[in-house]
């Protein structure tokens, strides 16, 4: 029998390294603000998927997650760490990011039409994970931080 592994995927550092080098008024004119970590926990990192420490500097931006033609498409904030680099998570693993957050889920097919959400503790992922990505037709999962409603990361089938 085979066991069902799933996959947990960053976004990609290259897409926001060079924003950090951008001036002030140029940050401002994309909706983009240049923060430094005051407490710990307060600023999960969306492209190496860990939070950021006190003191780090980290950007606060947009961006669209769900860029798929349907009803469903979407954007929110998310925070990047100036220190980021793009894990390569092995099959299975939760990093401690999502582990110690309430999450909601969404389940999408290839074309971006939900099947099905619902909301777990992080530490409870996996079981959740596989009733949803072994729903017919499913995709892909976009995990969000619950209580805020960001976005934190994708899943799919590893």
């Amino acid at each position: 029998m085979t066991r069902f592994q799933f996959q947990i995927h960053g976004l990609p550092a290259a897409e926001f390294s060079p924003l950090f080098d951008l001036p002030e008024a140029a940050l401002q004119s994309r909706h983009i603000q240049r923060r430094v970590v005051a407490e710990a926990h307060d600023a999960p990192c969306r492209v190496s998927l860990i939070d950021a420490e006190p003191g780090e500097e980290v950007l606060l931006l947009p961006y669209a997650h769900h860029e798929l033609a349907t009803p469903y498409r979407s954007s929110g904030p998310i925070f990047v760490r100036r220190a980021a680099s793009s894990p390569q998570l092995p099959p299975g693993e939760v990093p401690d990011s999502l582990r110690r957050r309430l999450l909601a889920l969404r389940v999408y097919d290839a074309a971006g039409w939900m099947l099905g959400c619902d909301v777990s503790e992080g530490h409870q992922l996996e079981a959740l994970m596989e009733r949803l990505l072994t729903l017919p037709g499913s995709a892909f999962v976009n995990i969000h931080y619950a209580r805020a409603g960001c976005y934190a990361a994708r899943a799919t089938l590893a």
